[in-house]
């Protein structure tokens, strides 16, 4: 009610306390009025030094930042390991075309079509021999552009499901590089195959003495793989498995199968053939299709704590341990 007595200018609402609570049970600055001379009251935003809360702040925390977009040519410490070069002896020559896939330029194969083309000199004289050989430190010129060695890249990947092993499919299916495009800039290539409903441990590297050394029959490393059948595994053809099938007049004997408990569909095999396709070719000799394979381990080489689809770059002591021929 209106009390004439009342000073115009003094607001006839109750008095509040100068702080609001909160929620949390603290309580903050109200916000205030000011009355310009317009007769227009102006809101007054409490302002906090500490906290962070005032509008100034605010707006500059909403501000778009855009994303570090990381380049084919930038590696962080925490994937990209820098590997020990191996000794070469300056004195022992190799072949130029290997001297070009080891420079991240082509492949071999390709290399011998380069050198034939005349495109590629040694010391300032074009090679046209698919025999000739180099010293490392020969200055060698392709297209009219010096050739540098490239640092060495080894990457495990956790190869996924309907991506096939090479480095160019005609048909443009997904392919392994397509998953480490952006690893590093150097040129890398898978070691070894796997189908295209094969996953697991895939390698893949700019090494090629290393490659060879891995994928080589006479070196025989091991190969763990998972399998599943599309039926139980009958004892009698276990026992025809156990001692061995031929394939490619070579006989191939598992160095172990394994079977959960109370399940013969799920298997473990190790075995150190490098054959194509060996595991589903051994099933259908006796009469099974395998439904999933996935290869546990390569070389020594496991998929721990590589999710599928990811992958990672060796560490210095497994590349090592791999160069010594330390893993089976």
């Amino acid at each position: 009610m209106y009390n004439k007595d009342q000073n115009p200018n003094q607001s006839n609402r109750p008095r509040f306390s100068q702080f609001t609570p909160a929620r949390d049970g603290q309580r903050r600055p109200r916000a205030r009025f000011s009355r310009p001379a317009d007769g227009q009251p102006e809101r007054v935003e409490p302002r906090r030094e500490h906290s962070g809360f005032n509008r100034d702040n605010n707006e500059q925390r909403r501000s778009f930042k855009p994303r570090f977009q990381r380049n084919a040519s930038t590696y962080t410490q925490k994937k990209r390991f820098e590997y020990k070069e191996k000794f070469e002896d300056p004195t022992q020559p190799i072949r130029l075309n290997k001297y070009l896939a080891n420079a991240g330029i082509c492949s071999r194969r390709e290399a011998d079509d380069f050198i034939l083309a005349g495109v590629v000199t040694v010391n300032g004289q074009t090679v046209d021999n698919l025999g000739a050989k180099v010293l490392p430190t020969d200055h060698v010129m392709f297209h009219d552009q010096p050739v540098r060695r490239e640092r060495k890249v080894y990457i495990l990947l956790n190869k996924p499901k309907n991506t096939v092993t090479t480095t160019d499919d005609p048909q443009e299916r997904n392919t392994v590089l397509d998953i480490v495009r952006n690893a590093c800039a150097e040129r890398i290539y898978p070691v070894g195959r796997l189908d295209r409903n094969t996953t697991g441990v895939l390698l893949l590297t700019n090494d090629g003495d290393l490659a060879e050394k891995l994928t080589h029959p006479k070196f025989g490393k091991k190969k763990i793989y998972a399998a599943t059948l599309d039926r139980d595994l009958d004892e009698v053809d276990e026992d025809i498995l156990r001692k061995g099938i031929t394939l490619d007049n070579e006989k191939i004997i598992p160095d172990a199968l394994e079977f959960p408990k109370d399940d013969r569909i799920h298997i473990g095999l190790e075995i150190h053939s490098g054959q194509n396709r060996v595991v589903r070719r051994l099933f259908e000799k006796i009469g099974y299709r395998v439904m999933q394979l996935d290869r546990v381990s390569f070389a020594g080489l496991t998929k721990k704590n590589v999710p599928r689809g990811k992958y990672r770059f060796l560490t210095p002591k497994e590349v090592g341990m791999l160069q010594m021929g330390a893993f089976e």
